[in-house]
């Protein structure tokens, strides 16, 4: 079964907001299985436009991608990081050889 990620390319606008969000997804993502494969490292575009920050979490699969966003928990979640930053996340199954 292929894997599930999120990919997320996001400007903070308010780093102390930001950080609530981080402790509030904490529990959606222990919950979902998810593993952090890139959280905000340095980066080069060299094709298009990016926001500053990019971050690629991992699960277990494709299903448990979308019910982690689509959980309560995540939703509270991301009500503070709209607060505290904008940007894109998509949600994409894994290529599985």
């Amino acid at each position: 079964m292929p894997k599930g990620y999120w990919i997320a390319n996001v400007d903070v606008r308010d780093a102390q907001v930001y950080d609530k969000y981080r402790a509030a997804n904490a529990k959606p993502f222990a919950e979902f299985g998810a593993k952090f494969l890139v959280r905000a490292g340095t980066q080069q575009v060299r094709e298009g436009q990016m926001n500053a920050r990019t971050v690629v979490i991992e699960f277990p699969s494709y299903a448990d991608a979308v019910a982690c966003y689509e959980s309560a928990s995540y939703q509270t979640a991301k009500e503070i990081r709209q607060i505290a930053a904008e940007g894109s996340l998509i949600i994409i199954e894994g290529y599985d050889s």
